[in-house]
């Protein structure tokens, strides 16, 4: 299931780290230091939100399209 959210990568110049953004997940967001480390660092923020989420019974958005996008 969590494999199906959108994770969306920026690279950051001013940060010098992949920022990723999930849109589905609102507050979703994490960074990694290199691009294969922000992919796993994404599955594992979309991992916490989830759980956090369900934990505390709150409904989870369904997941959206599929998009890659690197800058």
């Amino acid at each position: 299931m969590y494999d199906h959210y959108t994770m969306v990568i920026k690279w950051s110049e001013e940060d010098n780290a992949y920022i990723v953004t999930v849109p589905e997940l609102p507050g979703c967001i994490t960074h990694g230091d290199t691009y294969e480390e922000a992919v796993q660092q994404g599955r594992d923020a979309i991992e916490s939100w989830i759980d956090a989420r369900r934990a505390s019974g709150r409904t989870i958005p369904a997941p959206g399209s599929k998009i890659l996008v690197i800058q």
